[in-house]
């Protein structure tokens, strides 16, 4: 048989607004309502961002923990932190969600492994600050997700293990389509496969009109895909998705149609050796 694939919901992201779709989930209860939603469509984890009352991005530790315990509280989805929140935070902004412990730590946390371009603007990770994110997430006893959107991140997560930094086999999160940043085409999916250390695993996010066919490449390759109104907000041209829950049904589908049964949170913390 072949194995569970996991799929990630990208539920709130930094960029997208409520002006460009009134079904972004901001609050811990709407994030939470949508949350279980998405696993009875078939996600095992959810990616997560907060913004404050307002709608603007934040990485404040209150806010985390309010999303984690009302999610928790709605279902066992794994959850998976950002610390990249937004362009221009400072490294203690972004690590908000590395404060917290017992029952209100994350799963997961991701760790991006280089500077991008991203847009019009620049998404600064120069080696100090990836180094310093990486102990923070070493510390509090969390397997990071590596989320690379050139290859050369992918070498760079090697020299972060031969520093003892990270573990390695390790997950990565291939994030492809960002303009300024490596697109998303299958051939550059089959080279950043290519470049992983043995024994890794790993998730693609394609951005934009790219997010849902490339559920279909990952399918078909063995990988995991993440989906969500970070990335996209489109179920398909000109129709927009009514939640995250509706990208991850059609996600699941996807899996389905190529022979893959979405992963349980169970199946999906044993497949990223979360436990």
């Amino acid at each position: 048989m072949s194995k569970p694939m996991v799929i990630t919901a990208a539920m709130v992201g930094a960029e997208t607004t409520r002006e460009q779709t009134p079904y972004l989930p901001i609050t811990a209860e709407e994030i939470a309502e949508d949350a279980a939603k998405c696993r009875e469509a078939g996600a095992a984890m959810v990616h997560l961002h907060v913004r404050t009352a307002e709608g603007k991005p934040s990485q404040d530790a209150e806010l985390f923990r309010a999303a984690i315990r009302a999610i928790r509280k709605r279902t066992d989805v794994l959850i998976q932190t950002s610390t990249g929140g937004a362009v221009g935070m400072d490294v203690d902004e972004r690590c908000g969600a590395l404060t917290l412990t017992g029952a209100d730590r994350p799963d997961m946390a991701t760790l991006t492994t280089g500077t991008v371009n991203f847009g019009e603007e620049v998404f600064w990770n120069p080696r100090p600050l990836v180094r310093d994110i990486a102990k923070r997430i070493r510390a509090i006893g969390l397997r990071p997700e590596l989320e690379c959107f050139d290859v050369g991140m992918i070498d760079e997560a090697r020299y972060l293990a031969k520093e003892g930094l990270v573990e390695l086999p390790a997950h990565f999160d291939f994030v492809l389509g960002v303009p300024g940043a490596l697109q998303a085409r299958p051939e550059v999916l089959d080279f950043m496969i290519a470049a992983l250390p043995e024994g890794c695993t790993w998730t693609v996010a394609g951005v934009g009109r790219q997010q849902l066919p490339f559920v279909d490449e990952a399918a078909k390759r063995g990988g995991n895909a993440r989906v969500g109104l970070e990335d996209n907000i489109y179920l398909s041209k000109g129709v927009l998705a009514k939640g995250n829950h509706e990208l991850v049904a059609e996600a699941a589908k996807r899996a389905r149609a190529n022979g893959r049964e979405p992963a349980t949170p169970e199946q999906a913390r044993q497949l990223l050796r979360l436990s």
